[in-house]
């Protein structure tokens, strides 16, 4: 388990570099006391580990950018890619700023040669939401302009670099309107905003997007609020979900969509054993007394219908956001 003496840990984001896992993961100070507060207090911290299970902490990796900037408030949720061109690692990250009283996401960029040290793009915000696809901000409706969360990977079909983000359609039921937002780069650096990857899914949001090919097959993992959910049924919680990919960039069945774990904002990882598991953030513990840890990874498995499952017995743990 990650988790620090004083500091809350929640989302996390992974890279592999030789035998050592980097995390790089969402923290604010427990001396916050109120764990909500935490949001907005959030910076980017990081760690490494050989096993997934034990790990060292070192330097944080991104903090707010003194005010005034786009990101002066909080960074949150990202991921992190090396241009095999260069060598370079790229970190994609979401900032809100104090101006904006948090409410409008956007998505920045920043590079390392050692995944130690990160320099900020200073053209950043590389990217905000396009009102001739996807939402603006819509107060009362929706209680944010949602557009984070970025999660790039390399399509070898067209050899271009794609980037999935949290969105939700311009129109419809404010519950239904959640969506796989799409941009596509051929350097890293400029983004073209494309059409969402969905029409409406049945959720209010789709967070801390992940598509990776597992077996042969491609599977899109996401975490869901109940809240969220526009017809919940018995067996929706609040927890992380995977639905069947027919490629890496959709369709996406989400009416296959079956959770994986109500440990939230979970990632699936390759272990070193070559099996593949998830690592979520721990919330409320037994006592009812929040956490603010990730878990150690939980062994998955693919299932017929093209989803993921836990391998063996493991435990729910309960999300409080």
């Amino acid at each position: 388990m990650l988790i620090l003496k004083e500091r809350w840990v929640w989302d996390s984001w992974y890279y592999k570099d030789g035998d050592n896992y980097h995390c790089f993961f969402l923290q604010a100070d427990r001396s916050l006391v109120d764990p909500e507060k935490r949001h907005l207090n959030a910076s980017i911290g990081h760690a490494v580990s050989k096993d997934l299970t034990n790990w060292e902490i070192l330097p944080d990796a991104i903090s707010p950018t003194k005010a005034p900037a786009w990101d002066d408030n909080a960074t949150w949720t990202g991921s992190v890619i090396k241009d095999p061109k260069t060598g370079i690692f790229h970190m994609f990250y979401t900032g809100v700023n104090h101006a904006e009283k948090g409410l409008i996401q956007r998505v920045g960029h920043a590079t390392s040669g050692d995944l130690i040290t990160w320099v900020k793009d200073l053209s950043s915000p590389i990217a905000e939401a396009d009102a001739k696809y996807y939402e603006k901000l819509n107060l009362p409706s929706w209680h944010d302009e949602a557009w984070r969360d970025p999660w790039v990977f390399f399509n070898a079909i067209d050899g271009k670099w794609h980037m999935f983000v949290t969105a939700r359609h311009n129109q419809g039921d404010t519950l239904d309107r959640a969506t796989v937002g799409h941009l596509i780069s051929s350097d890293l650096s400029n983004w073209s905003i494309e059409q969402p990857l969905t029409g409406p899914t049945g959720f209010g949001q789709l967070e801390v997007l992940q598509i990776e090919q597992i077996n042969g097959k491609f599977v899109l993992i996401f975490c869901v609020a109940l809240e969220h959910i526009k017809n919940p049924m018995q067996h929706f919680v609040s927890g992380t979900y995977s639905a069947p990919a027919e490629t890496i960039l959709g369709p996406f069945d989400l009416s296959k969509a079956d959770l994986i774990s109500a440990e939230y904002a979970g990632r699936v990882v390759q272990g070193p054993d070559g099996v593949w598991n998830l690592l979520g953030f721990i919330g409320n513990g037994s006592n009812g007394e929040f956490v603010g840890a990730i878990s150690d990874p939980i062994p998955l498995s693919l299932t017929p219908n093209g989803t993921l499952k836990p391998v063996g017995s493991f435990s729910l743990t309960s999300r409080n956001i």
